[in-house]
């Protein structure tokens, strides 16, 4: 699995949201003055998926005064992302990549250990794209709960 690091060229995307529309990173990257937050998730409505989505919804306002856009990205389809995104009311793009192809161009897809057995699947991970579309951070496996306290860290937005 190839993995990107800061400084690379962020992939494109555009791809179907919740609720029928759809997100491009080109689109995200012009709306936001200091970048755009992609984070990829395994699983809409699981507990550690909810908890990471609750979080960066209840700090979507501090983001995006500070000139950030959120964009979440998993394999699950239109249909089961726009009943999480109703039902935790997620005032953010949560986006379908059933073909995995985004997730295999962010390396975000490949294997990892899962109670201790090795599975593929998707790799929890968050990047930060600068406006001019390369990565400013790059990270894998992160943890769901109290990942967007240290983004915020990181991003020195604490």
């Amino acid at each position: 699995m190839a993995t990107l690091a800061v400084g690379d060229v962020a992939p494109d995307f555009t791809l179907p949201t919740a609720g029928g529309g759809t997100v491009s990173l080109a689109e995200l990257r012009e709306s936001a003055t200091s970048g755009v937050i992609v984070y990829f998730y395994p699983a809409a409505g699981t507990p550690g998926c909810t908890t990471q989505a609750c979080d960066f919804r209840d700090s979507l306002a501090s983001l995006q005064g500070a000139g950030y856009a959120v964009v979440g990205i998993s394999p699950d389809s239109e249909k089961k992302l726009t009943s999480f995104a109703d039902a935790e009311h997620l005032s953010f793009p949560v986006a379908a990549d059933p073909d995995k192809k985004v997730l295999e161009a962010y390396g975000a897809w490949g294997e990892k250990r899962l109670y201790g057995k090795t599975v593929v699947g998707v790799i929890r991970s968050t990047f930060v794209v600068a406006p001019d579309g390369t990565l400013t951070l790059a990270q894998y496996n992160v943890r769901a709960t109290g990942h967007v306290a240290k983004l915020r860290r990181d991003l020195d937005l604490a």
